[in-house]
C-alpha cells in the first residue's frame, strides 16, 4: 500500500511538471528584435536602392525576404541627435539633444527600458555616440565618443576602457555574435542594438577592402559643380570636396599616412602602407589642378567610403548566416538603417545635416517573415520617431502617449490606417559648428518641400521635387500664392502636432 501511495506521488509530480512544460511550449515566444545601425550610410551605396556604385548583397538579402522602405526620412540629420530619437520614439526638442554637443539624459523613459521590464534582455554594442552612460541595457559595450576603426577603444560596463586589436567593423559584428551565442539568456526573447561605425568620416577601409574597387572610375553626379544659385544656405556650407575635405586625414595624402597608422599594428601599417604609397606617390608625381584635381579628390574620397561599406555589407551577412544556422531568423525582426543618409559628391558634397533629399532621406530594410511577405515595397512615409513604437508594438508592450511616432507593423501587414502621414517634418539645430549648415525646419509632402532656414539671416526656399528632384531651384518666389499658402499651413500644423514651441516662434516672426 505504501509503495504505491509513493508510485501515485510520483506519477502526479511527473504530471505536473508535464502540464507546465507543455503549457510553456503552448505560449508563443516573444519576437527578437535586431537593430543593426550604421554611420552616415547613402541611399545611393546601397544596391536595393539602384545604387550605381556598388553591390551589397547581404543589406539587398533583407530587403528581398522583407521589405524596403523607400520613404524613410530622419528628423534632424546628425549622429546623435538620431540615436536620441531611435531610442525615444520622439523628436530632437522633446527627448532634448539637438545636436552632437549636447549631453544626452539616457534616464529619460525609452524602448530598451519599457523592453526591460517586459522580459527582454536587453543590449547595446558598438557605436552609442550620446554623451551618456548607456542605461536599461542588461549588456552594454560601446565605442567612446565617435570611435577608432582600428585597434578601437570600448567602454566596458564597469566603467572601464579596452582596447582591442582588429577592424572595428569586424569587432562589433564579432562582440555582436559573441552576446548572442555566449551571454545572452537563451530563455529570454533579446533586443539588440549593433551600432556600427562604418562609413563615418575619415573613411579608413579594412586592409581586406583596399583593392575592392581598383580600376572603378565612379560617375561624378550632374550637380558636382553646383553654383548654388538662389540658396543661400548652400552657398554658407562648408562640406564641400573640393575645398573642405582635407588632404590629410580625409584623402590620405601629405602626412595622411603617418596621421592614421600611429594607431595601427605593425602588419596593419604595413599592408596600409602598400596600399597609399604607391597611389600618393602617383598623385605627387600627376601634379593635379583645376577640375583635374577636384575629380581625384572625388574619385579617392568614393573608393575609400565605399571600400567602408562593403566590409560593413559583409558582417551584415556574417550576423544573418548565424541567425540562419541557429534558428533565429523565423522569430527575429532583422532591421537595417543608418541614422541618416550622405552625400557623395551631390551638390559638390559630403556629409550630411541638410533637409535636402540625399541626408533627409534613411536607408532601411526590414525581415520578419512572420509578418512582412518577400520582396515587399513600402512607399508610405516613415520616419526615426518610428522605429521605438514599433518595436513595442511588436512586443506587445503598450505604446506610451508621449511617443510621437508610430508603429510600421500596420503598414508591413498592409493594413495602413486612413490617417497614416501625408507628409513629415524636419528640424535641424547644430550651427555654425564644423561644416555652417545654417539651422532649419520645414515640411516634405509627396510634391514638394518647403523649408525654413534661420540664424544668419530668415528665408525660405522651396523646392518641386517632381520636376526638380535634385532640388537645384529654388521657386519660393515664383511659386503659386496657393501652394505656399497650403504647404505653409501643413508646416504650422506639424509644428504644432509635435509640439516645437521653438519654430512655432520663428514661423510666426516676420521675416527681415
Amino acid at each position: 500500500m505504501k509503495n504505491q501511495q509513493q508510485y501515485l506521488i510520483i506519477l502526479l509530480f511527473f504530471a505536473v511538471i508535464a502540464n507546465t512544460f507543455a503549457q510553456k511550449s503552448s505560449t508563443p515566444k516573444k519576437p527578437n528584435i535586431l537593430v543593426i545601425f550604421s554611420d552616415d550610410h547613402a541611399l545611393q551605396a546601397i544596391s536595393a536602392y539602384g545604387s550605381p556604385h556598388i553591390k551589397t548583397p547581404n543589406i539587398d538579402r533583407i530587403a528581398k525576404d522583407g521589405a524596403i522602405f523607400k520613404n524613410m526620412f530622419c528628423t534632424n540629420s546628425l549622429c546623435a541627435p538620431s540615436r536620441a530619437t531611435l531610442l525615444t520614439g520622439k523628436f530632437s526638442h522633446i527627448n532634448g539633444h539637438k545636436d552632437n554637443r549636447t549631453k544626452f539624459d539616457a534616464g529619460q523613459d525609452m524602448f530598451p527600458k519599457r523592453m526591460q521590464e517586459a522580459g527582454y534582455e536587453t543590449s547595446w554594442i558598438g557605436k552609442w555616440h550620446l554623451e551618456a552612460t548607456p542605461q536599461y541595457f542588461d549588456y552594454w559595450s560601446v565605442l567612446p565618443g565617435q570611435g577608432q576603426y582600428y585597434n578601437p577603444d570600448f567602454i566596458e560596463m564597469d566603467g572601464k576602457t579596452k582596447r582591442y586589436e582588429g577592424y572595428a567593423t569586424n569587432l562589433i559584428a564579432d562582440r555582436a555574435l559573441n552576446w548572442l551565442q555566449n551571454q545572452h539568456d537563451s530563455s529570454k526573447p533579446f533586443c539588440l542594438v549593433v551600432g556600427q561605425k562604418a562609413p563615418h568620416r575619415p573613411w579608413l577601409p579594412d586592409s581586406t577592402d583596399f583593392h575592392a574597387f581598383d580600376g572603378v572610375k565612379f560617375k561624378m553626379p550632374e550637380n558636382f559643380y553646383d553654383s548654388y544659385e538662389g540658396r543661400i544656405a548652400a552657398q554658407k556650407q562648408k562640406m564641400n570636396i573640393v575645398v573642405d575635405q582635407t588632404l590629410d586625414s580625409d584623402l590620405k595624402v601629405k602626412n595622411g599616412t603617418e596621421l592614421h597608422t600611429k594607431r595601427m599594428n605593425a602588419a596593419q601599417a604595413k599592408a596600409w602602407d602598400a596600399y597609399y604609397e604607391p597611389l600618393n606617390e602617383q598623385f605627387k608625381q600627376q601634379n593635379l589642378s583645376g577640375k583635374a584635381l577636384d575629380e581625384w579628390k572625388f574619385q579617392r574620397y568614393m573608393h575609400d567610403y565605399l571600400a567602408c561599406i562593403t566590409s560593413l555589407d559583409r558582417n551584415i551577412g556574417k550576423i544573418l548566416d548565424y541567425l540562419d544556422k541557429a534558428g533565429l531568423s523565423e522569430n527575429t525582426l532583422v532591421i537595417y538603417s543608418s541614422d541618416q543618409g550622405f552625400y557623395l559628391g551631390e551638390h559638390g558634397w559630403f556629409d550630411k545635416r541638410f533637409m535636402y533629399e540625399e541626408s533627409f532621406h534613411m536607408p532601411l530594410v526590414m525581415r520578419y517573415p512572420k509578418i512582412i511577405k518577400k520582396g515587399t515595397v513600402i512607399n508610405d512615409f516613415a520616419q526615426n520617431i518610428d522605429f521605438a513604437p514599433t518595436f513595442l508594438d511588436l512586443a506587445g508592450i503598450p505604446i506610451p502617449k508621449d511617443i510621437q511616432g508610430k508603429s510600421l507593423l500596420p503598414i508591413l501587414k498592409n493594413q495602413k490606417p486612413a490617417s497614416w502621414r501625408k507628409s513629415v517634418y524636419y528640424h535641424y539645430y547644430e550651427f555654425p559648428w564644423d561644416h555652417n549648415v545654417m539651422p532649419h525646419f520645414g515640411v516634405r509632402t509627396e510634391r514638394y518641400k518647403l523649408i525654413r532656414f534661420y540664424g544668419d539671416g530668415n528665408f525660405w526656399e522651396l523646392y518641386d521635387l517632381k520636376n526638380d528632384p535634385n532640388e537645384m531651384k529654388n521657386i519660393y518666389s515664383s511659386a503659386p500664392k496657393q501652394t505656399i499658402i497650403t504647404l505653409k499651413m501643413n508646416l504650422k500644423s506639424l509644428i504644432t502636432q509635435y509640439e516645437d514651441t521653438e519654430a512655432e516662434a520663428i514661423f510666426n516672426a516676420k521675416l527681415n
